[in-house]
């Protein structure tokens, strides 16, 4: 391996954020597909993009019409965005439209059956 070969950023690759321990995994190949398969067997799906934090890359969160939902790591909003587009499906940002409320439902439906 040479010198310059660490700082490569590879597809899946961890990397560190700032001084700190945190680490976070890039978005890859398998969440995309992830995203693509989970998107076209449902229906009613809107894609909400959520913006980088402290402990996590960009994110898009999928929403079916019955509140069932499933997250992925994307390489960036415009990508999220794009991405969504191409599969026809509304796209939003998370930070200034929220999560819907059908989400928190189905979350707390699963809770109360035991799920």
């Amino acid at each position: 391996m040479g010198l310059l070969d660490r700082f490569r950023r590879r597809e899946g690759a961890v990397r560190r954020t700032g001084d700190g321990p945190t680490t976070v995994r890039t978005a890859g190949s398998a969440d995309t597909e992830h995203l693509r398969e989970w998107a076209t067997q449902r229906r009613g799906v809107e894609g909400f993009v959520e913006p980088r934090t402290a402990v996590s890359d960009v994110t898009l969160l999928l929403v079916a019409h019955d509140g069932e939902w499933t997250r992925r790591r994307v390489p960036s909003v415009q990508w999220a965005h794009e991405f969504a587009n191409k599969l026809g499906i509304p796209s939003y940002d998370a930070a200034v439209v929220g999560i819907p409320q059908r989400m928190r439902d189905y979350n707390r439906r699963r809770k109360e059956s035991g799920l």
